[in-house]
């Protein structure tokens, strides 16, 4: 496997926690602790396009593709809701005075998780809060929805991992194998597997067809490790950890194929929070503490 570094983009003027897809292939948004939100094309380097601003950090971005929108999780505050093609705010929310971590789009319903423990679920059409879930007083951190088996998978501070039902939000399943706080939860393309991490710094791998039993647990990286992201074709997926290194996985064996780190191939030099893999010619995206972006190119 070869991996290259493509380009870094700059601009941010404080760490970068959140990536998320644009509409296009090629185009991604970025935030963080500025309160910016970047539109960037990986077809123009380093020309980066202010696209909102908002007076607080911001640790959560989810684009609803149907309908051509952004939703921003402020902290302290709630979500804004931007058009993407006007760039103008249509409607905002107070639904929190802590911070949101994560916001996951499914049809015409938002399951948006916050730092005490809340899931809140809103209607997206109405844009209006639908119900308050409460399963822990700990930080919801990441959640993973499976359409497969209509549930999503949620990532607390509380050490678990909670399984919801996605009709009537019951909790199904308590995964108590994580030994710290977990930061990410990732369900595999054919949603088969759970992948779980956090700050325990293993890798744990859940059979979704087997009730969530513990497959394989891996010890991945030296420090915590912040999200998980799988390539377009299913075949690899890429781990980011507090250590600054991106690892690659083979995703059918779990086994490591790469470390993408400072030393070697001129990598994050502090913590590397969120990926992004685009479909546009199999480039991974990277965000960091240190206020950059890297792209790089995965060769099998």
């Amino acid at each position: 496997m070869q991996v290259e570094k493509i380009d870094t983009f700059s601009g941010h003027r404080d760490c970068v926690y959140t990536l998320e897809r644009a509409a296009e292939n090629s185009q991604f948004f970025s935030a963080g602790g500025d309160g910016l939100v970047v539109r960037w094309d990986l077809l123009k380097p380093d020309s980066g396009e202010l696209f909102a601003q908002i007076p607080a950090s911001i640790y959560a971005l989810c684009l609803d593709e149907s309908r051509n929108h952004l939703w921003i999780g402020q902290n302290f505050d709630g979500i804004h809701l931007i058009d993407v093609s006007s760039q103008e705010e249509i409607d905002s929310i107070k639904i929190t005075s802590g911070s949101i971590f994560d916001i996951k789009i499914c049809k015409n319903i938002a399951i948006i998780g916050i730092s005490d423990g809340t899931i809140v679920v809103m209607d997206v059409e109405n844009f209006a809060v639908k119900k308050h879930i409460k399963a822990s007083d700990k930080s919801v951190r990441n959640i993973a929805i499976n359409p497969v088996s209509n549930e999503f998978a949620v990532a607390y501070s509380d050490f678990s991992v909670k399984i919801f039902d996605l009709q009537d939000f019951s909790l199904k399943l308590v995964l108590n194998h994580h030994t710290n706080s977990v930061f990410t939860v990732c369900y595999s393309p054919d949603y088969q597997y759970l992948l779980s991490s956090g700050r325990d710094a293993h890798l744990k791998v859940w059979n979704v067809n087997q009730k969530y039993q513990l497959q394989e647990d891996i010890a991945a990286h030296l420090f915590a490790i912040n999200d998980i992201k799988y390539s377009p074709d299913g075949k690899l997926f890429a781990t980011c950890s507090m250590d600054k290194s991106v690892k690659i996985w083979d995703a059918q064996q779990f086994k490591l194929l790469k470390v993408i780190d400072k030393a070697r191939h001129a990598g994050h030099g502090t913590s590397i929070n969120k990926l992004w893999w685009s479909q546009y010619e199999n480039q991974l995206i990277s965000a960091s503490d240190d206020r950059h972006i890297s792209v790089w190119a995965v060769n099998e």
